[in-house]
């Protein structure tokens, strides 16, 4: 009964990590060429350019296929329960993203209730972009610092969501500092989707792959007050891409 207490609750956890893809870039932004961080901007500042950027770049991406690896792992009173998938994702610029799934293996029920339904989330808020994007319109920013990532230096932004969208977040994100690219984030879901769940982390990695920027991995792990943990990771795979090709040395 617990399981299935908790399952129907987590419905509403995978549509808040799903925001995380789409609003660090599952449009796909281009790879920059410029390494030195800018020095004095503010967080409006650094919110601008990732703007621009977005809105510049946008057009260079027209399609792209991934095989992503999904897994959930429950553990709890002495059992542990796993349910893995693998689907190829299609983005195409004029169709936006579609989903097929290639294969799954292990707890039916997880498969059935949290990956495919993690799978129909991203559908879901894609057709809504406005409404889940790192704009001044859904968040409030504020500048913590900065720090290297990779070898390539990022500000440090704190981000509080102006309302409690079941797509949004609040925690940190780091954003390259030459290409303007959310490149790893630390939140939380705006709202708790449930009395049943006591935390979730959720933590995202994107990378530039063939001179765009995409979703590398997410990690989310959550807290249930009667007991137990549940961890859902996505691998993103390897991306390949019709697209314009970015003129970017080295790549």
């Amino acid at each position: 009964m617990l399981f299935v207490m908790f399952f129907r609750q987590f419905r509403s956890l995978c549509l808040a990590m799903m925001l995380v893809c789409i609003a660090a870039g599952v449009c796909a932004e281009n790879e920059g060429a410029g390494a030195g961080m800018s020095t004095g901007l503010s967080s409006v500042e650094v919110v601008e350019q990732m703007h621009t950027h977005t809105a510049a770049r946008i057009q260079e991406l027209k399609h792209f296929t991934a095989l992503r690896h999904y897994q959930v792992e429950y553990k709890g009173y002495s059992a542990t329960i796993v349910g893995r998938m693998d689907v190829e994702a299609n983005y195409d610029a004029a169709q936006g993203m579609s989903f097929r799934i290639v294969s799954q293996s292990g707890s039916k029920f997880l498969c059935d209730k949290v990956l495919k339904r993690a799978v129909d989330s991203e559908v879901e808020a894609s057709r809504d972009s406005g409404s889940t994007a790192l704009t001044p319109a859904n968040y409030k920013f504020q500048m913590m610092g900065s720090e290297t990532i990779d070898g390539r230096p990022a500000y440090i932004l704190k981000v509080e969501p102006l309302s409690d969208g079941k797509f949004l977040y609040r925690g940190k994100i780091w954003v390259d500092a030459a290409d303007f690219e959310v490149v790893k984030m630390e939140a939380e879901p705006a709202r708790n989707p449930s009395f049943f769940i006591s935390r979730t982390l959720i933590h995202y990695t994107g990378a530039p792959a063939h001179g765009f920027w995409l979703p590398r991995k997410i990690r989310s792990e959550t807290k249930v007050r009667i007991g137990g943990t549940a961890v859902l990771t996505i691998d993103y795979g390897t991306y390949e891409f019709e697209s314009k090709a970015p003129n970017i040395a080295g790549n």
